[in-house]
């Protein structure tokens, strides 16, 4: 089954539980599925050679502190 069509049936399955989700190309040989669950955001790349990679990212919470965006910004300073 090519990329292509691993990712539509994921799609698919993922409209049927209307579960929150969007389909990016990130890379040349491959298709990514985000998805968007509570707490948690699963990118799930489906490449031309059939390998399927999943990167699950886990909520550590809300974050109160007034500096937080400025932080975050200067990350892309460094």
């Amino acid at each position: 089954m090519s990329a292509l069509s691993r990712a539509a049936e994921l799609c698919r399955e993922l409209r049927l539980r209307h579960a929150s989700f969007e389909v990016l190309i990130a890379r040349d040989d491959a298709i990514m599925v985000s998805v968007a669950v509570p707490g948690e955001r699963w990118e799930i790349e489906f490449y031309d050679d059939e390998t399927v990679e999943l990167e699950r990212f886990v909520s550590q919470g809300v974050v109160e502190a007034p500096t937080v965006l400025t932080d975050l910004l200067a990350k892309f300073d460094e």
